[in-house]
Parts: C-alpha cells; sequence; structure tokens
C-alpha cells in the first residue's frame, strides 16, 4: 500500500486541528458551550486521527526522517522550529484527553485554567506542524 500522500493528509488534519481551535475558543467567548464542546470534541478527534496516520506512515518507512537540506541559518531554524514542535507535541495528547475530561465532567474552572496554558500549546503544535510539512515537502532544497 502506498503511503505517499500520508504528510499531506496529516497537513490537512493539522489544519483543520488549528480551525477548529480557533473557533471553539470564539465559541466558548460567546457563551456557547454545547457547540464549543462539539467542536473541541472534534478537534481532539481530527488530532487523534493525525497522531495514527503520523505513526502509520513512520512505520511504513521503518521511522526514517525526511531530511531538510538547507544549511546554516535555514538549517538551524529549522531544527529549532522542529525541536519546539517535537517537544511540545508530547505534551498534547495527554493535555488534551484531560480537556475533554474536565470539559464532560463540567469541571469548570480547572477546565479553564488548563486550557490557558494548552490550548496555544495545541494551537502551535497544529500550525508549526502544517509549516514543517511545507518545509520538507514543498520547500526543501535539492541534496546538495
Amino acid at each position: 500500500m502506498d503511503l505517499g500522500l500520508l504528510p499531506a493528509v496529516n497537513a490537512g488534519l493539522n489544519a483543520t486541528a488549528a480551525l477548529l481551535l480557533i473557533r471553539g475558543r470564539a465559541l466558548i467567548r460567546r457563551g456557547e458551550i454545547v457547540a464549543h464542546r462539539r467542536t473541541m470534541i472534534a478537534a481532539f478527534a481530527v488530532s487523534t486521527l493525525f497522531l495514527v496516520l503520523y505513526l502509520l506512515h513512520k512505520a511504513s518507512r521503518g521511522f526514517v526522517n525526511t531530511t531538510f537540506n538547507a544549511e546554516g541559518l535555514a538549517k538551524l531554524a529549522y531544527l529549532a522550529l522542529l525541536a519546539s514542535h517535537v517537544t511540545l507535541a508530547m505534551a498534547v495528547p495527554v493535555l488534551a484527553i484531560v480537556l475533554v475530561v474536565l470539559g464532560l465532567r463540567d469541571a469548570r474552572p480547572l477546565h479553564r485554567r488548563l486550557a490557558r496554558v494548552a490550548w496555544p500549546v495545541w494551537m502551535y503544535v497544529s500550525l508549526t506542524g502544517v509549516l514543517i510539512y511545507v518545509l520538507l515537502y514543498h520547500l526543501n532544497p535539492e541534496p546538495g
């Protein structure tokens, strides 16, 4: 089975998660709790699907990474972006699960406090995931 399209699919899932996160935040600010809940569960589902497909793609390639072939400051900037993305991405599943559980239990004060930290982290990971895809698959210089 050819899984070559998975990086593009995963970038689309990351972009979708980011849009859902923005919508969910707007909804809760307007006090639309039911719509917020549905939207954030959708963001969680999209992010979960991303994770499953990401791991499937990595496993299908023997966990070999795609190299960013730039040099100098461009390479350094990419590696800094990648390091921050990967580090924060490890926290997102835990944060998201706890947020969903707190939200479904209607533990609003604790949910709100955690969301103030978790939402920007989740958003950053979603957006940088798209950026990393663009860098690796569309702006990556030929190996030199």
